[in-house]
C-alpha cells in the first residue's frame, strides 16, 4: 500500500495466538458458565460412550442476534462431522475459505455443557483469517453470509484433537465444540456491485471487476484538487478513519502514462492512518466490495517524489483501488 517511502507487504490484522478467538490455542472466558439443560458433574456419560448425532436437533439456541445466547442441549453431545444451521440468514457478502471474517462467538464443549470462550461479554468482536483457525470453524463458517447467525457443531477431529485437547480450557480429546456465531463482517476477493460511470474528464479504467484495471491517462494537464471516484459501489461495511484495511490496487503516473506501483496479484493490509493523504481521505465512507479511482495531485501523493514506488517531485498519480475488507484498527 501507497505509504511515503516504502510499501511493506503487512502481516495478518490480528495476531490470532494473542487473541480470545476459536484459534488453536482457545482461553476460557473469567465469566463462562454452565448452560446446558443438565449440571455437568464428574460423573456424566464419557463422551466415548454417548449417541453420535447426525444433525443438531438436539441444540436449542436462545436469544438475540448480537447477545450472547443460550445455548442447551443433553450432555454429552457428539456430533458425526462439522455440521452447521443458519439461525438467522444474512444478506452480505459470503465468507471465503481463506478470508477475514469480524464475529461474535459462544463457546461450548458438547461433553460438559461449560461455555469455553465468548466475545460479548468483553463487547469488543473478533476479527480472523478463516485460514487460520480450526477446521471446522473454517469449514462452518465459508459460504455464509455477513450478517447471519449460525450454530456450528464440530467433532474433536475438527477442533483440538490434533493439539491433544486443551486443558486450560477444559476441553479433552475427543471433546465435539458447539459454537454459536454473528457474523458481522466478511471480506471479499473481488468488487462486488454496481457499475457507476464516473464523470468525464478523469482517467479511463478498463478491466472486470476479477480484473487487474489498467488506467489510460488523458492528454489534458493533471487537476490541482484530488478526487475521489467509486467506479463499483459495494455494499460492505464502510471505511472509517481509524480502519485497517485490506485492499489491492494498481498505480500510475499521470507524468508518463505509465504503471509504477502494483499491488494487485496480492492483497495487502494496513492501517489506513500510515498510508499517503490522498488514501486516508479518499477511502473514507467507502464501503467494503467497491472500487474506487483516486487522483492524487503531489500533496495528496508525494509532495518530494518517491523511490518506492517511483514518482518524481511534482508529478500527480493515479491508483485504482479495489477494497477487500476492513476492520476498526487495534489500539
Amino acid at each position: 500500500m501507497p505509504r511515503t517511502r516504502v510499501i511493506p507487504v503487512l502481516a495478518c490484522l490480528l495476531a490470532l495466538a494473542a487473541c480470545s478467538n476459536p484459534s488453536a490455542t482457545p482461553s476460557p472466558s473469567a465469566s463462562a458458565s454452565t448452560t446446558a439443560s443438565a449440571t455437568p458433574t464428574a460423573s456424566a456419560t464419557p463422551t466415548a460412550s454417548a449417541k453420535v448425532q447426525d444433525s443438531l436437533d438436539g441444540i436449542r439456541v436462545k436469544g438475540k442476534q448480537l447477545k450472547q445466547p443460550t445455548v442447551t442441549f443433553k450432555t454429552p453431545f457428539v456430533i458425526d462431522k462439522t455440521r452447521v444451521e443458519v439461525l438467522d440468514p444474512g444478506t452480505g457478502y459470503k465468507a471465503s475459505a481463506d478470508g477475514y471474517v469480524t464475529v461474535h462467538y459462544y463457546g461450548v464443549d458438547g461433553r460438559t455443557g461449560k461455555s469455553f470462550d465468548e466475545s460479548y461479554s468483553g463487547g469488543t468482536p473478533a476479527t480472523f483469517s478463516l485460514a487460520q483457525v480450526i477446521t471446522g470453524f473454517k469449514t462452518g463458517l465459508t459460504g455464509q453470509r455477513a450478517g447471519s447467525r449460525v450454530v456450528i457443531a464440530m467433532p474433536g477431529a475438527d477442533a483440538y484433537d490434533a493439539a491433544g485437547g486443551n486443558s486450560g480450557a477444559g476441553i479433552e480429546v475427543g471433546d465435539t465444540l458447539i459454537f454459536v456465531v454473528d457474523i458481522l463482517d466478511v471480506s471479499v476477493t473481488q468488487p462486488e456491485g454496481a457499475q457507476l460511470t464516473p464523470p468525464s474528464g478523469l482517467p479511463t479504467v478498463t478491466g472486470g471487476a476479477a480484473d487487474k484495471p489498467t488506467v489510460t491517462i488523458p492528454s489534458s494537464s493533471a487537476p490541482s484538487s484530488m478526487s475521489s471516484t467509486v467506479l463499483i459501489k459495494g455494499s460492505g461495511t464502510k471505511v472509517a478513519k481509524g480502519d485497517t484495511i485490506t485492499a489491492r490496487y494498481v498505480g500510475y503516473s499521470w507524468k508518463t502514462g505509465k504503471l509504477i506501483d502494483d499491488g494487485f496479484a496480492t492483497p495487502t493490509t494496513g492501517k489506513l492512518s500510515d498510508l499517503i493523504p490522498g488514501w486516508q481521505s479518499g477511502l473514507v465512507g467507502k464501503p467494503v466490495g467497491s472500487r474506487v479511482l483516486l487522483v492524487l495531485p503531489p500533496d495528496d501523493g508525494f509532495p518530494k517524489g518517491s523511490n518506492n514506488p517511483p514518482v518524481e517531485a511534482g508529478d500527480t498519480v493515479v491508483y485504482v483501488v479495489d477494497i477487500l475488507f476492513t476492520t476498526a484498527s487495534a489500539e
